[in-house]
């Protein structure tokens, strides 16, 4: 199926207001840089527009102009008693964008992923009159389930961005536009490997690992460690003979040095503690705001289960998909999933095409021995990168970018609005 839909109709152009109030709320790196890339083309589509977005997020979305009255980074949360614990701190910020909507009056309110903070946002807005768009959709698919209802019942128009959720919105009754995947637009690679290897303090001419932890402290926590027990492993592993396919010499895999990208929700110190109390001296390079590179440029990553797994498929790089959580945060989420695969990448793909190391599993050891299984082997190598160009094929369009495309949708949602005019208006 081909995201994307025309453009606005004349019509639609013409119920378009000279100004208009957009709330933006995203609470997690990956939804700040969507907030940010939505906001930026939403500016491109209303050159004429007296355009004014506020909401929640973080450096990038500020970057695009979008007023944040709730820091991202303060709301970045994970896990049921990491939740509990600021729960005092999630209500302020709920209570903080509930007050500015009803001040401001946003022709719409466009929630993007975050869906505890989210529903309960927009279940209170919805009965207020706003118009609500849900760009990048809770993953009701795998669980919790029973949120359709709440989408159903609080959401004017989901905007989506897998191929297969349009038909699973459309056949619980929802409004529902695919969008397309916005990393497909976004994901480059900018430098070469000595430019980024010198910036970095790496060496070009050996093989670089990279670890992606994921863009929550909490995360960070869980992931960090057992990637920097996987990568002493591998210093001292021989990880095979050359890869197929690749302008490698035959050496080029042994000797391995690691990358630490860190999100804009990280604090870098803390990564930095967690390499110091790692013990045992590795060749670790942390960088910042420069992810796409790190994985470009990597033989192999080791990836938190989330968004980074979409951004190493559309880069190429083989990975292997860990998620480790609290044993309460496991034992009480796990029995709710439906699905027997957890990477988004999989998901996609439909089948497994990485390996996925969940919960227990997520141990160094576990983790350097699925790294060497596919080093060593150059026909699983091989069969990998192409397994992974096929789910960069399925999240690409040739109509536009994802980012223009929700633009697109939400104007014409702010357009029905203001002709039925059945809730808060213009500013």
């Amino acid at each position: 199926m081909t995201p994307g839909s025309p453009p606005a109709s004349r019509a639609d152009q013409q119920s378009q207001p000279s100004s208009v109030r957009i709330m933006i709320v995203a609470g997690e790196a990956s939804g700040d840089r969507h907030g940010a890339a939505l906001a930026r083309a939403l500016a491109k589509l209303t050159p004429g527009v007296d355009l004014e977005l506020f909401g929640s997020g973080g450096d990038e979305m500020r970057a695009a102009g979008v007023e944040t009255l709730v820091d991202a980074r303060d709301v970045a949360i994970i896990g049921i008693p990491e939740i509990a614990r600021a729960l005092g701190k999630l209500y302020r910020a709920y209570r903080k964008l509930l007050n500015a909507a009803r001040e401001r009056q946003p022709a719409v309110v466009v929630l993007i992923d975050w869906p505890d903070f989210n529903l309960r946002l927009a279940r209170k807005l919805q009965r207020e009159g706003f118009k609500i768009a849900y760009y990048i959709s809770p993953q009701v698919w795998a669980w919790r389930g029973y949120r359709v209802r709440a989408l159903r019942r609080d959401v004017d128009r989901m905007l989506v961005i897998l191929p297969f959720e349009e038909e699973f919105y459309k056949n619980a009754g929802l409004e529902v536009e695919y969008v397309g995947h916005p990393l497909a637009d976004d994901v480059r690679a900018d430098a070469s490997r000595q430019e980024f290897a010198s910036r970095s303090g790496l060496d070009a001419s050996r093989p670089i690992i990279a670890l992606l932890p994921g863009s929550r402290q909490k995360e960070v926590h869980y992931h960090l460690p057992a990637m920097l027990d996987a990568a002493r492993e591998l210093r001292i592993a021989d990880c095979g003979s050359r890869i197929e396919g690749t302008s490698r010499p035959q050496s080029a895999i042994r000797d391995p040095q690691f990358v630490v990208p860190i999100a804009s929700t990280i604090d870098r110190d803390q990564v930095q503690t967690i390499v110091g109390r790692s013990g045992g001296a590795l060749d670790l390079a942390i960088v910042e705001r420069d992810a796409y590179n790190a994985l470009r440029h990597s033989e192999i990553a080791v990836v938190a289960s989330g968004t980074a797994t979409v951004e190493a498929a559309l880069l190429g790089t083989p990975m292997v998909i860990v998620y480790r959580g609290s044993e309460l945060n496991w034992q009480l989420i796990r029995p709710l999933i439906k699905l027997d695969t957890f990477g988004m990448v999989n998901l996609i793909a439909g089948r497994r095409i990485v390996p996925e190391l969940m919960q227990h599993d997520v141990t160094g050891e576990r983790i350097a021995r699925e790294v060497l299984n596919i080093l060593r082997d150059p026909v699983r190598f091989d069969q990998m990168k192409r397994d992974l160009a096929e789910v960069r094929d399925l999240l690409t369009s040739s109509s536009g970018s994802a980012s223009e495309r929700a633009a697109r949708a939400i104007m014409r949602l702010i357009g029905s609005a203001y002709a039925g005019h059945r809730g808060p208006g213009p500013a």
